[in-house]
Formats: structure tokens, sequence, C-alpha cells
């Protein structure tokens, strides 16, 4: 009865996981499905649009400007416009239709920075889209490596619950024959109920790592997932010389701002060029069929006009100046990215390094672990020890087998955040 007791028991804490039918997920699988539905994807894709299109808006003014009117007046014979600044044309009336046409002859290479700045910017903003999708896939591996690492727990408390189980049916029945005291039989159901919070606290875990995961993938509403083991390294790089100058090159957010602080130069020389001449174009044509007689069927001209800056308060000054700043800090803005990115790298393979080592370490406690848990069962099956002594052992066996499969996916974890880290992960 009590070994039904407790099927029933482990079957309502497992009840929560069986709710839902898992969905089989692979890494691969879930990385492709978070840069296809994840929304900070979509939003950078768009925002990488956006910026495609102010290209359109910078070179616009190097194409013909072309406008139509149509225009009917009826104005007071002889009247003119005498209220205004220095002429006062006619009012006639009439009814005209035409077209005018604006052409940019040059401006002495300012359209071409904007423009150049513009097609920089949109560059930058495509190497963000990569950073993104990198910081996504980034969340999407330490979610599944802990989601598994939760599952993993879960199995080792199901199995110590199980064992200590076990050793309570054991000692319950020596203690009826009299070859145990009720002590031990305490100390054994503590044990027990010790395994069972942990187990309960382990499959509270996982349901926090499906949700995490979830999230991580763009899914509205958390999922239960069937994941398969992967892996992302098997052991670290010896030297992080080497992958510091590799995410120096590859880093898609060093690039982002590297291409924003080119864009800024760019722009400075569009702004330096305010102060040239700007030469441009016009011409007009149309016909009036309804007319005063002052004015002709027809009417058509063109001409050539030539603007040149002479004062304006030192405005134009002032944005060269702005400008030049602008782009000056842009470059101090990457150079402190890069010595940013030098310290994550070295602390990423630091960390890659330690919990490849830790690995070894939880090996050789576990196998002390299982060695001292044998010795301390035989030593209570034969009287030479108290339930304490094997407590304790059991204690110290269930810690190393969390701990040594907590290492391995903790490698793999930290592995993943190298791997952003230098600019590999996209």
């Amino acid at each position: 009865m009590k070994r039904i007791r407790f099927l029933t028991a482990l079957a309502s804490l497992a009840l929560p996981l069986l709710a839902q039918t898992p969905r089989k997920l692979t890494l691969q699988e879930a990385e492709a499905l978070a840069v296809q539905s994840h929304p900070q994807i979509a939003g950078a894709k768009l925002a990488t649009q956006t910026a495609g299109e102010l290209i359109r808006e910078a070179r616009s003014p190097l194409y013909p400007q072309v406008s139509a009117s149509a225009t009917a007046v009826g104005a007071v014979d002889n009247s003119r416009i005498a209220a205004g600044f220095l002429n006062a044309p006619n009012v006639l009336n009439r009814v005209a239709a035409g077209a005018s046409l604006q052409q940019l002859i040059t401006d002495f290479g300012r359209t071409g920075h904007l423009v150049a700045s513009s097609r920089l910017r949109e560059q930058s903003q495509e190497a963000g889209e990569v950073a993104t999708r990198a910081a996504v896939l980034l969340d999407v591996d330490r979610a599944y490596f802990r989601a598994l690492r939760a599952q993993a727990v879960v199995r080792t408390a199901q199995e110590t619950v199980i064992a200590r189980q076990l050793v309570v049916d054991q000692v319950t029945a020596l203690a009826q024959s009299a070859l145990k005291s009720q002590l031990d039989v305490s100390f054994a159901s503590v044990n027990l109920s010790d395994a069972k919070l942990l187990l309960s606290t382990a499959q509270n875990e996982v349901q926090e790592a499906f949700t995490d995961l979830s999230n991580a993938l763009g899914l509205a509403q958390p999922q239960t997932f069937d994941l398969s083991e992967a892996s992302v390294a098997t052991a670290p790089e010896v030297d992080a010389s080497g992958l510091i100058q590799q995410a120096l090159q590859q880093r898609p957010d060093l690039a982002g701002l590297r291409l924003d602080r080119d864009a800024s130069l760019q722009f400075a020389q569009a702004e330096r060029a305010l102060v040239r001449p700007v030469i441009s174009g016009a011409a007009a044509g149309g016909g009036v069929p309804a007319h005063d007689t002052n004015l002709h069927g027809r009417y058509a001209a063109a001409g050539i006009n030539v603007t040149i800056p002479v004062f304006n308060g030192s405005l134009f000054a002032a944005r060269r100046t702005e400008a030049d700043l602008r782009a000056q800090a842009a470059s101090e803005r990457v150079r402190d990215a890069e010595n940013r990115v030098a310290h994550d790298v070295n602390v990423a393979w630091l960390n890659s390094s330690n919990a490849f080592q830790r690995i070894g370490l939880t090996d050789q406690l576990l196998a002390q672990a299982n060695l001292a848990m044998d010795l301390a069962q035989s030593r209570y099956d034969l009287g030479l020890s108290s339930i304490v002594e094997l407590g304790q052992a059991q204690l110290n066996k269930t810690s190393a087998e969390i701990q040594n499969l907590t290492s391995r996916y903790d490698f793999q974890i930290q592995s993943a955040v190298l791997k952003f880290q230098v600019g590999l992960l996209r």
C-alpha cells in the first residue's frame, strides 16, 4: 500500500508536465523558428527597409521636379495687389493650366555626400539586423540548454525519490522486526521528504525554463517541448587572443558602429558644402484658354538660377562644426566598443574554460560520491553505521549528480555566449 501511495504521489507531481503533448524540437529547429517568428527580428528587418527609403529621399533632388497646375481667377477690373513687399502685380481674369519643371544642376557635391551618408546608414541598419538576430539566437540557445538542464535535474530527483523510498521501505520493515529503531525510520522519512521537495522544485524549474524558451522563440503563449540533446562546443579555445581579433573583425554591432561613423563623416562633408553655390534650372509652360485681353493664349519660360550664400548669422558654420563633432563622437564610440568587445570576449572565454574544467572536477566528485554511497550502504546494512551516515552519503551523491549534469549544460551555455561575443552566432 505504501508503494501504491508513493507511485500515486509521484504521478500527481508529474501531472503538470503531462497536461499537454510536448512539441519535439531540436536546437537547430528552435533557432530557425526564432528567426522566422521573433518580433525583434521582424522589427529589425522593417527598420532596414525604412533606412533604404531614406536613400531615395536623399537622392530625390538629383531628379527633375515636375508639377502641374490649374488656375482660375476672377478679379476686379484694373485692380492691383497694393499691400505687400515691393511688387504690386496686376490681377487679371484668367483660366489657365500648365506645368513647371525644376532641376538641380549642381550643388558641388552636397547631395552626393547626403546620399552616401544615407547608404551607409542603411548598411549600418543591416548590420544591426544581424546583431539583433544574433542576440535572439543567444537567448534561444541559453533557454534551450537551461531547459535541458532542468529536465535532467528532474530525472535525477525522480531517481533520488525512488532510491530513498526504497530505503524507507527497508528500514520500516526492519523496524517492524525490531532490527532497526523508529529513529532510523524517522531519519529515512526526512530524507525522502527532502527528495520529494527537490523533485517538486525541479519540476517547477522545468516549467519556468519552457516559459523562457517559448519567449525566446517569439511565441505568444508558453509551450512544453520534447527537446533533443544538443551541443555547440566540445572544448574551449586554448587562448583568447585569436578570438579577440576575430571578434573585432566579425562582430555585427561593431560593423554597424563603424558604418555609423563613416555615415557621420559623409554628413560632415555635406555640411561643409553648404557654403558652396547651388545652380539650378527651371522651366514653365502652359495655355490660357480664357483670359483678359492683356494676356496671351499661352506662356513659356526657362531660366537658370545661381544661389550663393553670403551671410546667415553663422548658421552654416555652426552646422558644419556640429557635424564634425558628431563624427568625432562616433569615432570615439567605435573605439570604446572595440575595448568592450575585447573585454567581453576575454571574460566569456574565461567562463567557458572554467565551465569545461568543472566537468572534469564534477566527474571526480561524482565518482567519489558514488563510492562513498556504496560504502555507507554496506556499512549500514551490516549494522556498522547509523542512518545519519547513510543519509549524508545519499545527500552527497544527489548533490554530486546535480553538479555534474549542471556543469555539462553550463559549459554549453558559456560556449554559446562565447560564440556570440566572437560574432559567430548569427
